[in-house]
């Protein structure tokens, strides 16, 4: 079985997709301008420029609609990749593909900047605003309205988008985010096994089932509830976060130019065995480098934009701009401090990986306080993973089950009643079983098979988004004429009926 998804993970991730993620992402790079790099200044003024700006009539005055902040979707969008994708993912690239994975993380974000600012543009554009006022969005909705109706593919449109939700929905039953941080918090707290009612359990299960029981309390309020949570607590951890990287940066100074010149150096030479390191290849680091970038920032996959397609936004494009930030975020601030954390601490060597690596390496740094600090971090972002999750198949069930009904009715009682639970079975399951090295294998092959087909869908639909695009430019960067027959949103364009 082991060997079997590893073929499949090298199929999945091997030249199709990679080809279909850069020259999409090249395509959409070249014909928008460069947008993410020559624009990249007001991206970063309409975004974290725009984050602690209170303005009460912001939203009213521009007629935005939507059930969500901006920075209340991006705190969502933000606390469902940062942690385990983040901390744990890029622990293991690191462990498995050595310093030179860094930069072909970084690359392909470059191209992800523009990716995702597409897709979540999309989400924008083609969502569906329900009777109750709220608003959802996603691959699903753009699949349908943008191909089904718009390209005219009828009810073909319902294959690109069960395939791509049975992908989505895999990492609902298939998951070990819980299992990461319950680890983090069990080794830093050094728990063992403990007998309750004469049954041993260990450290590890308990801290798990602590973790879905916060789970189901965060998640209980539904997505405006957790949006309201997340922008509160997202941030507040992420700076704590950065400030612990930053520190060990800094208590490792000297060393840091030669790890830089070691992480471009191998990344186009490869790495050799070192320690319990076995050695990779040039090929494979490029593999695991974009697969774990992809699962860090989710750039091309599709889950960001079932979040921000929910937000008050004045044009879809607008909305983009927080794809783009989050992805810079996400990658080149989150993901470069732990991985350099993880290669200044020199343990990315001796075998291990996951969250074990991260808090080895923080451990090293700080001692006893780094452990703790991680593993309050890794809980928090842990949790915040879980309810921006919970927000992504909620946005799949409310497509499925348009209509309000007793079939709907018992679908979402039935999720809610077990959101939580996968995690802690999965955590059950590989402790006992001992059979964790298989695990991000899994999560390669559930990010991989969502994220070509939304890639290939976004493709098929650029027309739409350059429209958008060229339509923003007028209107706010001044470069062309605004048409003012030009409509923001589909259901304005056809009507809610219609739509």
């Amino acid at each position: 079985m082991i060997a079997f998804l590893n073929w499949l993970d090298g199929v999945l991730w091997g030249l199709p997709l990679i080809v279909l993620m850069i020259a999409t992402g090249l395509y959409f790079t070249v014909r928008s301008g460069f947008f993410q790099f020559r624009h990249f200044g007001w991206i970063m003024k309409r975004t974290a420029g725009q984050m602690f700006v209170k303005d009460e009539n912001k939203g009213k005055a521009q007629n935005e609609k939507g059930m969500l902040s901006s920075f209340e979707a991006i705190s969502t969008a933000i606390g469902g990749t940062v942690g385990f994708g983040n901390i744990a993912g890029v622990a293991t690239a690191v462990a498995a593909g050595g310093p030179g994975a860094v930069v072909w993380m970084w690359l392909t974000s470059l191209i992800g900047m523009i990716l995702k600012q597409v897709e979540v543009t999309l989400g924008c554009y083609y969502r569906r605003e329900h009777e109750n006022g709220d608003f959802y969005g996603g691959p699903t909705y753009y699949m349908e309205r943008g191909l089904g109706k718009e390209r005219h593919w009828g009810k073909l449109w319902l294959i690109p988008a069960l395939i791509f939700g049975a992908g989505i929905f895999s990492t609902f039953f298939v998951t070990s985010s819980t299992l990461t941080a319950a680890q983090v918090v069990s080794g830093a707290f050094h728990l063992g096994t403990y007998s309750i009612a004469g049954i041993p359990v260990e450290g590890v299960i308990l801290v798990a089932a602590c973790l879905c029981v916060l789970t189901y309390i965060i998640t209980s309020g539904g997505t405006r509830k957790i949006a309201a949570v997340f922008s509160k607590l997202v941030p507040v951890m992420s700076v704590i976060y950065i400030l612990m990287g930053i520190a060990m940066i800094l208590v490792n100074i000297q060393r840091v130019p030669a790890t830089i010149v070691e992480i471009f150096t191998n990344a186009f030479t490869g790495t050799a065995a070192i320690g319990g390191f076995a050695g990779c290849a040039v090929s494979e680091m490029i593999r695991v480098g974009m697969a774990r970038s992809v699962y860090s920032n989710e750039a091309g996959w599709g889950t960001s934009p079932m979040i921000h397609a929910s937000a008050k936004t004045r044009h879809p494009v607008e909305q983009g701009l927080w794809g783009s930030f989050e992805v810079f975020f996400d990658t080149f601030i989150i993901c470069s401090i732990t991985a350099l954390s993880v290669i200044l601490s020199g343990n990315w060597t001796d075998g291990t990986n996951g969250g074990t690596l991260a808090l080895s390496a923080f451990s090293s740094g700080f001692g006893t306080v780094g452990s703790l600090l991680l593993a309050v971090i890794m809980v928090v972002f842990t949790v915040t993973t879980s309810g921006g999750w919970f927000t992504y198949y909620l946005a799949i069930l409310e497509h499925l089950y348009k209509q309000e009904g007793i079939v709907k009715d018992i679908v979402m009682k039935l999720f809610y009643a077990v959101r939580a639970l996968p995690g802690l079975l999965w955590t059950i399951y590989l402790v006992k079983t001992d059979n964790q090295g298989f695990i991000w294998t899994v999560v390669d092959i559930t990010s991989a098979i969502p994220t070509f087909v939304n890639v290939a869908v976004i493709l098929l639909l650029s027309s739409q988004y350059f429209k958008l695009l060229k339509d923003y430019k007028a209107r706010y960067l001044g470069e062309g004429a605004v048409d003012p027959n030009m409509k923001l949103f589909y259901e304005e364009k056809v009507g809610k009926e219609e739509a």
